[in-house]
């Protein structure tokens, strides 16, 4: 008796075991064939961060990008709510674009 021999019995196809004898073997992936390119993805999530007392546009940069000259990055996507970027307060909210 094999290892699966119990599966397929008569004894458990009439108490209403599974009946897989229809299914084949094979792999399927969902990764691109070698030489297609995957389909991009886009992310609409927007992130934004809030001001703590002591930030700088240099120094959220620096946090999110890892690069505080990308400051104007943010500048750039807040210009509505930021008038001066030497300027800006704790509790204002920005969108922190892709860098």
């Amino acid at each position: 008796m094999g290892l699966f021999d119990w599966m397929f019995s008569d004894k458990n196809k009439k108490q209403g075991a599974p009946d897989f004898s229809s299914v084949q073997g094979g792999g399927s992936s969902t990764a691109p064939a070698p030489g297609i390119a995957a389909p991009s993805v886009e992310s609409h999530e927007e992130r934004t961060y809030t001001v703590v007392k002591g930030d700088s546009l240099s120094r959220i940069a620096l946090h999110q990008y890892g690069d505080a000259k990308k400051w104007r990055t943010i500048y750039e996507a807040n210009r509505d709510f930021i008038k001066d970027p030497d300027l800006i307060y704790p509790g204002q909210s920005f969108r922190i674009p892709e860098a």
